[in-house]
């Protein structure tokens, strides 16, 4: 006698609209559910690599000081610093250093505040390749008080390149100063981080918030990969540790500071302490809220998943019982031949599972060719969305055992839902059966 299973694949092929539809009906909701994954799975990666290009590096080190009674965010002399990253050995592509300050940019009566970040505007490749600009040149940030603005601060301030912008702010020890910026360029606007994506001359605003040339505020370590940031920062930590007074790492804020630099403050405030004090931290640390969004979307994912298996379980349930009363005189003629109830419960039972797993790796499939033809299109590095591409495109990463999860998750409410049609079809007695009219 043929086996149950073999039985099982027999009649779904010979109801081939029945299996289709169904199986449909779970491909579409396992594509669906993987595109969600697969888009969650590489956001995170995306804007932390997007991230870390503008704000050079994987890896941080700031120093704070302490003077009389005030605390100062300075880096004075890095030999120590520098020489234990060499020491860690870490893949380092290259090392930057910046200042940056909170200020009110004015420019006709018009004002806004945002963060100017100082940068060596003519050697940081990295910073060059990731914020195209709209208008301007990079030539023109051959001029010391050069600043570059992202199009939404130009457009509030409707300030254009060559235009001379005052600036308020305050020295790192709380006094207020002015300064005067020419506007060298004009980024393309990075959607909700535009205000972030403010850069001038390193030298100048050095002099803007009292210190001098050679000093700064935080070091960044650019690494090869970004999955070497937390090996290599907890390398760096270690012979950093050896060698310089070190806030502890990783040390959660419980005022909820939503920045490395605020919880450094915060933690500055509540320790006691004198001299020269440093923190590293990570692009991760910095980016830590872009996890709550991933797991917002795999929270949604999951949502998703159960709804619309819910709704296919009843389709299921309703199918399988549809298909019992139509086979009610083949399974009493199965049961009259000696085929034993658990048999023609698994003959149900099989029927479901290869349902499952055929529209389970069929929706899988059909994900896997949307997420190839996303990833064709070309966005451009100056799409207001480019933090979540990669390279201006659309990326997606299904980790291998989230897949299997999905059709793990299928496979069990789909055998769920024909359990019960299933079990009536085993109860039902021969004789019965056979004589019932359908």
């Amino acid at each position: 006698m043929k086996t149950v299973a073999t039985i099982a694949f027999r009649n779904l092929s010979r109801q081939k609209k029945r299996s289709f539809l169904l199986g449909g009906a779970i491909a579409f909701g396992i594509m669906i559910v993987t595109l969600i994954n697969g888009f969650a799975g590489a956001f995170s990666a995306n804007v932390a690599e997007n991230f870390s290009h503008l704000l050079a590096g994987h890896v941080f080190i700031s120093g704070s000081e302490k003077q009389g009674d005030k605390t100062v965010s300075l880096i004075r002399d890095d030999a120590a610093l520098t020489e234990a990253v060499r020491a860690a050995g870490v893949p380092v592509a290259y090392q930057t250093r910046r200042s940056e300050f909170s200020g009110t940019l004015i420019f006709e009566g018009k004002k806004i505040r945002t963060n100017v970040t100082g940068v060596d505007l003519e050697s940081e490749g990295y910073l060059r390749e990731r914020l195209l600009l709209k208008d301007g040149s990079w030539d023109n940030a051959k001029d010391p008080r050069a600043v570059i603005l992202s199009e939404k601060i130009a457009a509030r301030l409707n300030a254009q390149v060559g235009d001379k912008i005052l600036v308020q702010l305050q020295t790192v020890t709380g006094q207020n100063n002015v300064g005067e910026f020419r506007l060298a360029g004009i980024s393309y606007d990075t959607g909700i981080f535009g205000q972030l994506l403010s850069y001038a001359s390193l030298e100048y605003v050095n002099e803007l918030i009292g210190l001098k040339p050679d000093e700064y505020q935080t070091m960044g370590l650019m690494l090869d990969s970004l999955k070497a940031t937390e090996p290599s920062a907890a390398k760096v930590y270690a012979e950093l540790a050896e060698t310089v007074s070190m806030f502890e790492r990783g040390k959660r804020d419980e005022g909820g500071a939503q920045t490395p630099f605020q919880a450094l403050l915060r933690q500055q405030r509540q320790e006691d302490w004198d001299g020269v004090r440093y923190r590293l931290f990570t692009i991760n640390e910095v980016l830590s809220q872009i996890e709550q969004i991933v797991a917002a979307l795999d929270s949604a994912a999951a949502v998703i998943l159960v709804v619309l298996f819910v709704i296919i379980m009843v389709g299921i349930a309703n199918t399988f019982s549809m298909v019992m009363f139509e086979r009610i005189r083949e399974i009493g003629a199965m049961r009259a031949m000696g085929v034993r109830r658990g048999s023609v419960r698994g003959m149900f039972l099989f029927e479901a599972l290869f349902l499952a797993i055929g529209g389970a790796l069929a929706g899988i499939a059909l994900a896997l060719v949307v997420m190839a033809g996303l990833s064709l299109i070309d966005f451009g590095m100056d799409s207001p969305a480019f933090l979540i591409l990669k390279n201006g495109r659309l990326s997606f990463y299904l980790p291998p055992m989230r897949a299997v999860g999905n059709v793990v998750v299928i496979a069990l409410l789909t055998l769920l839902a024909a359990a019960r049609p299933a079990g009536a079809a085993a109860k039902l007695e021969p004789a019965v059966a056979l004589r019932t009219q359908k």
